[in-house]
């Protein structure tokens, strides 16, 4: 099997990979990742990807690629990484109450063949009213630091969530059922190569 290289620094994605025991290896795309509003959300999610692919395959003439990039939209406003405390308060009080959609555009790069696929998945989400001392306190936990909407719902951010339609794997940061099928068509069969 071709080395496969998971284009990220994310330690969910990272993670999630692990999970179904793929062999890989991480390396960081220095893609840089421009919010073009004025492109759809799923093309947007996908154009991300696909750059984040590009710019590490330059580095491996044979290997697989997997790259992957997530943002939130809601009431029509892209919302991507927080980075300070401030900036995860703002977040969270948009999100206070309200439904949106957690979009993960991935790609798979085969760069002997250069074989290309990309996709997009949604998830919805669903948040509770949250109150003033419940957004500070989950600010003050550091956790919503560096998330795409200011949350992790595999840690704290789960009891901000009333529910979720769709593939919960697809917030963590990648759409595991979509992905694992997807490798297929690159001969990789994830549950028989463990």
């Amino acid at each position: 099997m071709k080395p496969i290289i998971l284009a990220s620094s994310s330690p969910r994605r990272k993670g999630l990979l692990k999970m179904i025991g793929l062999p890989f290896k991480t390396v960081e795309s220095k893609f840089k990742e421009v919010m073009d509003i004025s492109l759809e959300p799923h093309e947007l999610a996908k154009k991300l990807s696909l750059g984040k692919a590009r710019e590490v395959a330059k580095n491996f003439p044979n290997a697989i690629i997997i790259a992957a990039d997530t943002f939130i939209v809601c009431d029509g406003e892209y919302l991507s990484k927080v980075h300070d405390n401030k900036e995860a308060k703002e977040m969270l009080k948009k999100l206070s109450g309200k439904a949106h959609k957690v979009i993960t555009g991935f790609t798979i790069m085969d760069t002997q063949t250069n074989k290309i696929l990309t996709k997009s998945q949604e998830t919805k989400v669903y948040f509770k009213k949250l109150t003033n001392d419940e957004i500070n306190a989950y600010v003050a936990s550091g956790e919503p630091i560096e998330k795409a909407g200011a949350y992790a719902i595999q840690g704290l951010g789960s009891m901000l969530v009333e529910k979720i339609e769709g593939d919960y794997f697809n917030i963590v940061g990648l759409p595991i059922f979509t992905l694992v099928e997807s490798l297929k068509q690159f001969g990789i069969n994830a549950l028989s190569s463990r």
